[in-house]
């Protein structure tokens, strides 16, 4: 069918920005963790806070949630930029959104402290919020990453369903650079190289 033959090129992309809709879905529609980014998720977050930990105090608290956020935003750098593959780079800022939308709920648990923590210690954001005297702002700080969190999901559908240049595409500088070259005659070639540029009596 000419239509199903006009998507069969992009069917990457497509299928990128369905399974971001999913997960976006999941996370900003039926409040629900995705089940296998969400540990990879913890992760990230746990290592974080491993590798700021000789850092100053306000620097290792912050790791935590900065490195699950910022670890699918550098891979969405890296399909994006790097290797042009704009549904891979999609997914991940899909990725990057449900990534924020948990750092949205782990800080709108400040005031209450309901969540249970990974080995107990110290909330992170109630230490964060507390150390600016923000506690009383926590609905809007949470608020305001939750809605980052949805426009790097929108951003990454977006992006996966970009329409790529075809890998078949001609390279017009070299096909520029070849048409300004000089063209040797069969004879002058078959014959003496070197005096393709003679004139005919010279030869």
């Amino acid at each position: 069918m000419p239509f199903l033959d006009r998507l069969r090129p992009h069917w990457h992309g497509i299928l990128a920005a369905g399974v971001s809709a999913l997960i976006g879905w999941l996370t900003f529609i039926a409040n629900q963790t995705v089940p296998i980014l969400d540990r990879f998720d913890l992760a990230i977050h746990e290592t974080g806070h491993l590798l700021a930990a000789f850092m100053p105090e306000v620097v290792m608290f912050f790791a935590g949630s900065v490195a699950q956020v910022a670890f699918p935003l550098a891979m969405a750098w890296y399909f994006g930029f790097k290797r042009n593959e704009y549904a891979a780079a999609g997914f991940c800022l899909a990725w990057a959104g449900t990534s924020a939308w948990d750092v949205s709920v782990y800080a709108a648990d400040a005031t209450t402290q309901a969540l249970p923590l990974i080995g107990g210690g110290t909330h992170d954001w109630a230490w964060i919020l507390g150390r600016f005297n923000a506690l009383d702002r926590t609905e809007q700080v949470a608020g305001f990453i939750e809605a980052t969190g949805a426009l790097l999901l929108l951003m990454g559908i977006v992006v996966a369903l970009w329409p790529r240049q075809s890998d078949e595409a001609p390279d017009v500088s070299r096909i520029a650079v070849a048409a300004a070259l000089p063209v040797r005659s069969p004879r002058a070639i078959a014959g003496d190289p070197w005096g393709s540029d003679l004139p005919k009596d010279a030869a």
